[in-house]
Formats: C-alpha cells, structure tokens, sequence
C-alpha cells in the first residue's frame, strides 16, 4: 500500500501555505440582517423527515417510534417535508410529489390527521426538540383550491392559462403581484404556527418568491412566536431576512473536486464567500445529502465516493449548520423514489448512528464547535498535499483540529503548525495525541480524524 509523507508548514496568513479566518469582521459586507434567529436554534442541528418513505406505514404516528432514538443521537430540529395534500390533477407517478399541494391549511391524508401532527409536534416538544415544516410559497399543484376559488392569485401565460416559469409541468405558479394572495399565503403559515405550534419554516426555493414578502411574512409570523427561518436559497440577498441558507454551490463544488481529483483550494473560494459575502451573523446549511440530491443526483455515496463520510465530518464541525436526512444513520446506500413509496430498511443495525452521535455529541460539548463562533477558526491548507482539508476551530481553551483525508491513497503528514500544541483526545478512536511528543499523523484512505481538547 502505498503511503505518501509530507507536512502541515506553519506560514503566516499571507503565506500560500495557509489560509487564516478570523471571522471578526467581514471584508466585504452586504446589508445587515434585519432579524435574530431565536435563541434556542444557533447552534442547532437540523434533520429531515421524509414522513412517505419513513416507515412501512407512511404515517406521523409511525415516525413517532423513532423520536427517542433521534434524541438519543443528537438531534434537536426535525424538518418535515410538506405535510400538506398532494394534489392528484396532473401528478407525477403514483403518489405524486410532496411539493405539489392543493391546500395550504390541511394535512396529506398519507400521513395521518391533523390531530396526529399535532400529538407529534407535542412529542417532539416533549423531549426538547423543535420542529419545522416544509413551505412551498412559489407555487401549488393544478388542483389547489384556490385555482377555483381564487384564481387570479396564480400567474398566467399570454393565453390566460396558468403557467409555471420553471418547465415543472405538474405546479403550477402563483402570482405575488396580488396583494391579496400576500395576506391568505400569511395567514396559511400562520395556521400552522397557531394550530400546532411549529418552530420555524423551510422555505422551499425561496429565491423564486419576493424578497419583500417574506420580510413582510416574518414580521407578522415572529410576533405570534419566535421562528426559526430556512431558505432553500444560495442567494446572499435573501440572507437580512433569512436565518440560514443552503450551501448549493459548496456542495457542487465539492462533488466535482472528489469526482474529478482535484485539491482541496477548489472549495476554498466558496467557502471564503460564505464569509465574506455574507451578513454578519448569517449562518450556512452544510450538507450531504438531502431528498433533492437522494433522488435526483444520487446518494452521498454515488457523489462522494470513499469520501462520503469525511465529507459528513466536515458538515459537523464546520462552522454552520448540520443537515442530516432521513436514513443516512443506517445508512441509506439507495436512491428513494420521489413519486412511489419507497421505504428506509430500519431492519439492520444502524451502522452510523454512533457516528453522528458523536459528532453531535461533540458539537454540544466542546464550544469551539459552536455556530457562529468565529473568532479563532483558523484553516489550514498544505499545497504539497493537495488533498489534505484540515482546520482548527477554538473558543477560549477549548480547542478541536479536524483532518480530513479526501484521497484514496493512505497519507503520513507532519503538523508542524505551532498554533496546535499541547494534548488532544481523537473522538473516536480515543487515542491521545500529545504534539509535544510527536507531530506526526496517520490518515487512512478517505480517513479523518476528529480531535479535541
């Protein structure tokens, strides 16, 4: 096997060596925002709940056995999928897709009752944990209710036809030119937060919607209670109003560097723009997978190669926000159908459900793992070792050094970076590694390591 040898130099920032974020003032800064996420989500975990493909039986009641599990694994947010109606007029495959719906104020009878999600969320609250629900605003299925009702709350084509910009021919748009949609789309969130008192909002594609109806939207929603706020969106300019938001481009960009072999710099610019781009303040979504990617793309397995779970590390200890989706616990090796049912296999003993236990575990111990604590992230970048990705995060004394190995080849490095010194406890291994001693670092094939102290 064969085993490459080199080193982490110690460089100063300007050096090509190493790359330095201090985090403490962006160089660049876009408008401020204009809300503060509540207190209980900064330095939150997000997973997402694919209620259809879940259990055997598809239901809010049957997902309801597994909400001990998921809190003894970590978890603090659960993001349901839509919970509303699909609608059935021009639907895709047999079940249709979740993001099609024909109400906005009812519950896809799939799942079970309104009452049943009620009990659930009432669950979820129980054991400490909070829940946000999918919102579609951009557009409905071809048989919402309102297309009778209202239908000039939709967009039409030159012919007067409803129309969809996107070319998805089974949702249909709505149009935010109509005050009146503004008001009833509000008051169809605010239901949700009365009703069953959910925590916060994914806002599906929300780049696609006015900026200024979702301002508007939070200002009325956040005064019946604090919500957490997700934008499906890269978008910076959504970011004043928005909590958190995607990491698309990351995710692209880091699927062609594993796909392609190429070094780690390919991800450094994005990462930068994340910063410097950026509110201060605004938080990043750091994931894998999700169901777009699942379905769609393939799984972090068919994207990542080896690599996919180095890459999973780097999502839990970066600075931002941790998705996990439904199954990768097991794992889920499989692509789910979108429009079918498609069930997880719980059957087999969750291989990584320790995994995340620790990561998480680790996010909540250690405050150098702290969202938004920016103040002593340093990442370092060793150019003679295109492939290494490692960085130190710290807070006071607390201190964790993540290493990433994202090649296939075994490496032996030196970390001869004086700012890491002293002695750290390995996460997983529980090795003890006392860099007065010895600076030198084994790394598996696709390995990592995760230390702190």
């Amino acid at each position: 096997m064969k085993v490459i040898t080199g080193y982490l130099p110690a460089t100063d920032y300007k050096g090509l060596n190493l790359i330095k974020l201090t985090f403490t003032q962006s160089s660049i800064m876009v408008e401020s925002k204009l809300f503060q996420p509540p207190e209980w989500s900064k330095n939150t975990n997000i997973y997402e709940v694919n209620t259809r493909q879940y259990t055997p039986e598809g239901t809010f009641n049957a997902f309801a056995k597994h909400l001990p599990r998921l809190k003894k694994m970590g978890v603090e947010t659960l993001w349901f999928m839509p919970v509303t109606p699909i609608s059935q007029k021009i639907k895709q495959g047999t079940l249709g897709s979740y993001y099609a719906c024909s109400s906005y104020v009812q519950i896809n009878p799939e799942y079970g009752t309104l009452d049943d999600f009620k009990i659930l969320v009432e669950k979820v609250h129980s054991l400490g944990m909070k829940v946000m629900i999918d919102w579609v605003a951009k557009h409905t299925g071809w048989d919402h209710e309102w297309t009778l009702s209202n239908p000039e709350y939709f967009a039409k084509d030159e012919k007067g036809d409803f129309t969809e910009r996107n070319h998805w021919h089974d949702v249909i748009d709505l149009d935010y030119k109509n005050t009146a949609l503004r008001v009833v789309m509000v008051e169809a969130m605010a239901f949700w937060v009365r009703t069953c008192n959910i925590d916060g909002f994914r806002c599906d594609m929300a780049h696609l919607v006015p900026l200024d109806f979702w301002e508007k939207a939070r200002r009325f929603l956040d005064k019946i209670k604090p919500l957490y706020w997700l934008a499906e969106t890269d978008s910076t300019e959504y970011h004043p109003v928005f909590d958190v938001s995607y990491t698309w481009e990351w995710m692209h960009a880091s699927t062609v560097m594993i796909k392609e072999a190429k070094a780690v710099k390919v991800i450094d610019r994005v990462l930068y723009s994340y910063h410097d781009d950026y509110p201060q303040g605004a938080q990043k979504l750091f994931f894998t997978t999700n169901h777009d990617e699942n379905s769609w793309n393939g799984t972090e397995y068919e994207k990542y190669n080896g690599a996919a779970l180095a890459m999973a590390v780097f999502t839990l200890t970066w600075d931002g926000i941790p998705l996990i989706y439904s199954g990768q616990e097991i794992p889920n090796v499989r692509r789910l159908a979108f429009f079918e049912k498609d069930e997880l296999d719980w059957k087999p003993k969750l291989k990584l459900e320790s995994f995340y236990k620790t990561l998480l575990g680790l996010r909540k111990s250690n405050p150098a793992l702290n969202a938004g604590s920016n103040t002593g992230l340093t990442y370092l970048l060793n150019c003679s070792f295109e492939f290494i990705f490692a960085f130190l995060r710290r807070e006071g004394v607390r201190q964790v050094l993540v290493v990433l190995n994202l090649s296939a080849e075994p490496i032996q490095l030196d970390l001869h970076d004086q700012r890491v010194h002293g002695v750290f406890q390995e996460v997983f291994e529980e090795k003890v590694y006392d860099f007065a001693q010895s600076r030198k670092l084994d790394l598996k094939a696709w390995g990592w390591l995760v230390m702190e102290r």
